[in-house]
């Protein structure tokens, strides 16, 4: 195949940054030197103060670090160290399940339904062995799924975590980038903040080389982050952070929200059509927003098969064995973003995967849902 369609990262093509915004940011950011200097291990002083309006939190209760990302690292080491077990969704992303195996923390799965996580399968894991360190949850469009976890099931989430001293880490990097329904209380809104430690990114939003992520957290638990990020890196990046403020401050975030789902909702599209019309409709669940669709696969298709002939085929995608712990064992399916491709790429990389499909089994998942 002369080309390669890949539905294998999520990230945002180059067609959706505000390249030319953030560059006349970046050249007045970068004229204050200190922009270009060090800054406390809690982030650009003014950045810090935005994120903290926008929550309704004070200053200290944020940590901006170098991508989302690195505060999960920096979080974690604070926790594992303590109590190595960990509650994570099956599946969820790939990155933190790698830092926790190398943490060797003792990684507890809670399958995810249509819903996503079931707050009564939480509590059982609870009132079983030694109280975890954190729940690891991805609530809304999640990664790898595209689920969202309705109000009525976050509302129970907070409730079981109060009832059993449990922390979660809420991790929302795709919130704003919602197609359609109005959007879920947030976990840390339902909460306070006392349970509930919120992790957020402008990766998905504004440009992920500008490498600015952000934790919300308990006061002392931000201070312990804080001295962590100063002896790990010294200081922020600084000028990504200053150059993403200008950007903020002159209300371009908006503005470009807009056109961003805009162009995100197109493709969506794209990838549900393309999928009805190849897929029976019991393999996918359609996102409302965010980058992903979760593909299943028909029974008796050997995923690692599938993901070596598509890649023969010319389209690149993520096995679905990679989002779930080790020993967890999944069933056959595979993550598509589709953010970085075109309609007419995704149309044309889906038919390629329905041409991997063997017409049996395809036939048989259509004929289970008649």
């Amino acid at each position: 195949m002369a080309d390669t369609i890949s539905f294998a990262r999520g990230v945002p093509a180059p067609e959706l940054l505000p390249v030319e915004e953030l560059a006349d940011c970046a050249r007045t950011a970068l004229r204050d030197p200190a922009a270009l200097g060090y800054a406390p291990g809690g982030g650009f002083p003014p950045l810090r103060a935005w994120i903290a309006e926008r929550h309704g939190v004070e200053p200290e209760r944020v940590v901006v670090t170098n991508g989302s990302l690195q505060g999960f690292v920096l979080l974690a080491r604070r926790l594992v160290a303590g109590r190595r077990r960990v509650v994570v969704e099956a599946p969820t992303y790939d990155r933190p399940l790698a830092i926790l195996a190398e943490l060797g923390a003792d990684v507890v799965p809670l399958r995810l339904d249509d819903d996503g996580l079931d707050p009564e399968a939480l509590a059982a894991v609870l009132r079983e062995g030694p109280p975890p360190a954190f729940l690891y949850t991805i609530p809304t469009f999640q990664n790898p799924s595209g689920r969202t976890l309705p109000a009525a099931r976050r509302e129970r989430l907070v409730e079981v975590a109060r009832e059993h001293g449990l922390l979660v880490l809420e991790d929302d990097p795709y919130g704003l980038v919602r197609f359609d329904g109005e959007p879920e209380p947030l976990l840390l809104e339902l909460d306070g903040g006392e349970h509930v430690v919120y992790s957020s990114s402008f990766s998905k939003t504004a440009a992920p080389g500008l490498r600015v992520g952000y934790l919300v957290l308990p006061r002392t638990l931000a201070a312990d982050v804080e001295r962590a990020a100063v002896s790990t890196y010294l200081s922020p990046a600084v000028a990504g952070q200053a150059t993403l403020y200008e950007f903020l401050r002159r209300g371009l975030f908006g503005p470009h929200l807009r056109r961003l789902r805009a162009l995100l909702r197109v493709r969506r599209d794209a990838m549900l059509d393309a999928l009805a019309s190849a897929f029976a409709p019991e393999q996918f669940t359609p996102p409302r927003g965010g980058y992903f669709v979760w593909l299943r696969l028909p029974g008796g298709v050997d995923e690692g098969r599938f993901v070596a002939d598509a890649r023969g085929a010319g389209v690149a995608l993520v096995a679905g064995a990679d989002f779930y712990p080790a020993a967890a064992g999944s069933a056959p399916a595979v993550r598509l973003a589709y953010s970085a491709v075109s309609p007419e790429e995704i149309a044309r990389g889906v038919a390629r995967l329905a041409g991997l499909v063997p017409p049996l089994a395809a036939l048989e998942s259509r004929l289970a849902t008649r």
